[in-house]
């Protein structure tokens, strides 16, 4: 979601809507289907989700920060330069749920290229974490298509639960190219019911006084420095752009087909 004094109008983006969520600024919103949902998708659907279930659960940690726990040894065992790069053979295109924003595609569909009859735990990382990318490269479009259009977005403010997830925020800033901010207080959805039960109990003037006053920024996530790391990106966002355009090169073989 991006606020702006000027009133937007930005295809494929939700908005803009008045007020909406900061007073007197033009709201525009261009969501993603499926994020959360997607990973948890992904998960439980592999036949090794059982296992890191129940050693996450030994653990006492969730399956995300196992998956993530695995992925820096990975990096080393595969001689890879960065973590980032254990996805080289593996794309995905997020839209399993269809295509929100940039495109307004609901027929839309995911897609994984890349599969192995590899069943492992291993296997399960490099997928969790090629679909963190494609989520990330899904949320970079969103940015390009809606700073072509006006905005000028060069920050993210990420929160919610997948704002904890620090192999999730790392992939976004590296391939999106831009600092994230983390909120100080982590349940950010309280603090805004707070926020406006401060302004609805007259402790401030307004919304704007009372976003100023009990508002922080915590942790900043930068980009990688390492300029690979870039071309790396570049180049797969170039491949995930193609996905969708040869799935709509498909669709129209098959309709044509049954004309």
């Amino acid at each position: 979601m991006a606020v702006s004094k000027n009133k937007l109008f930005i295809p494929g983006v939700w908005g803009p809507f008045w007020s909406a969520m900061v007073p007197e600024f033009w709201l525009t919103e261009g969501g993603q289907s499926a994020t959360g949902a997607l990973l948890d998708y992904i998960i439980e659907n592999h036949v090794a989700a059982p296992l890191l279930s129940n050693r996450a659960a030994s653990q006492s940690i969730s399956i995300f920060e196992l998956l993530n726990k695995m992925l820096l040894p990975m990096t080393h065992e595969h001689n890879s330069p960065f973590l980032a790069a254990l996805t080289q053979d593996t794309h995905v295109l997020p839209d399993f749920h269809g295509n929100r924003s940039p495109m307004a595609n609901p027929k839309s569909k995911g897609v994984i290229c890349g599969l192995t009859l590899d069943t492992s735990e291993k296997h399960l990382a490099l997928l969790y974490l090629a679909t963190i990318q494609g989520i990330a490269y899904g949320t970079r479009h969103i940015v390009e298509h809606c700073n072509a259009h006006g905005h000028k977005i060069d920050t993210l403010l990420a929160c919610g639960g997948l704002a904890k997830n620090s192999v999730y925020i790392q992939e976004h800033a590296d391939i999106i190219g831009c600092p994230i901010i983390l909120p100080r207080e982590n349940e950010s959805v309280l603090l805004g019911a707070a926020v406006l039960g401060a302004v609805a109990g007259k402790k401030f003037p307004g919304v704007h006084d009372a976003m100023k006053a009990l508002n922080a920024a915590g942790k900043v996530v930068n980009p990688s420095s390492d300029p690979r790391v870039k071309k790396y990106h570049d180049a797969k966002y170039q491949i995930f752009r193609s996905l969708y355009e040869q799935q709509l090169s498909h669709r129209s073989t098959m309709a044509q087909a049954l004309q």
